[in-house]
């Protein structure tokens, strides 16, 4: 809260780390607002910015010629991280409540 104030909501995915009721209990006692397993989704990647944004930046910006160990790997991957810019960061969050409202309206099942 002290980098980001209390206006902003957690999200995380289904993963059982993550619906563990420890650690279910450890984000309602830490953040200010977060979706709780079970009124999330299971299993929509339509929902994280990770996956419907970021994830094809990252790839995208990975020099895959220069990979050719874990350490190359991990460099590569840092560097790709730099190159994503806060525009692409900020839009992909910004268009999740439109994604929240057209999984509404299509009965919660898959975006298209």
């Amino acid at each position: 809260n002290q980098f980001f104030g209390s206006d902003w909501v957690f999200q995380q995915d289904g993963a059982k780390p993550h619906s563990h009721h420890l650690s279910q209990k450890w984000c309602r006692d830490n953040f200010p607002t977060f979706i709780e397993k079970d009124r999330s989704p299971p299993n929509s990647p339509d929902l994280n910015p990770l996956d419907y944004s970021i994830w094809d930046q990252l790839v995208n910006n990975i020099h895959w010629n220069k990979v050719y160990s874990k350490t190359t790997l991990i460099k590569e991957l840092k560097l790709s991280v730099k190159k994503i810019s806060e525009s692409v960061v900020f839009e992909s969050c910004a268009c999740w409540t439109n994604r929240l409202y057209r999984l509404y309206q299509n009965d919660a099942s898959y975006l298209r």
